[in-house]
């Protein structure tokens, strides 16, 4: 694992010490982590919605109905696509 140093705001720097001071996280390390995990996996929730209205655009209609895009939604969301 690669080792960083860097530099947080006075207020963030006391947010991540009350995480830690709370045991919701052992170290200011997993919470940077789990913020980048959030991050990443949203931003691919991004990309899919991107990607599906890129395809609607050039395509000019989706076969797929509400109830299948809204299940394709909930999937991307729970992490299974």
């Amino acid at each position: 694992m690669a080792r960083q140093s860097i530099t947080f705001s006075s207020p963030n720097e006391e947010w991540l010490k009350s995480l830690v001071e709370s045991k919701e996280y052992a170290s200011k390390s997993e919470i940077i982590n789990d913020l980048i995990r959030q991050a990443r996996k949203q931003q691919a929730q991004i990309d899919w919605v991107r990607a599906k209205l890129n395809k609607a655009e050039n395509s000019g209609f989706t076969n797929d109905g509400k109830e299948e895009i809204l299940a394709q939604s909930r999937s991307l969301l729970n992490g299974k696509i």
